[in-house]
């Protein structure tokens, strides 16, 4: 089942080192199948409340590539230039089956 990486990413400053950080996700990436969905705030249209940041959304073929990725050295060695230049909130979240229901989920 895909797994996806999730980052809401708020007050970016935009500097070198965001920018070597986009340089080198990529081929964190590769070795594990990621792959972005979602990347920056796009063509947003906000229907309900308020929101501030940017989302960015990455797939993986499963939970153990995506768990694998976070935690490789590659992408451990870049990820203090996102975290001391963002604030955010990052998770990993199982995507559903094909054909799920909003019911499905009772049980």
């Amino acid at each position: 089942m895909t797994t996806y990486a999730i980052a809401h990413l708020r007050n970016v400053a935009f500097g070198p080192e965001i920018i070597a950080y986009l340089e080198g996700i990529d081929a964190t990436m590769a070795p594990y199948g990621g792959a972005f969905v979602l990347h920056g705030d796009g063509n947003k249209q906000v229907l309900e409340g308020t929101f501030a940041g940017d989302i960015i959304m990455l797939s993986f073929p499963d939970r153990k590539a995506a768990e694998d990725w976070y935690a490789s050295p590659a992408y451990q060695a870049i990820l203090p230039l996102r975290s001391r230049n963002s604030d955010g909130d990052v998770l990993l979240i199982d995507g559903v089956e094909d054909g799920h229901k909003a019911t499905d989920i009772l049980g």
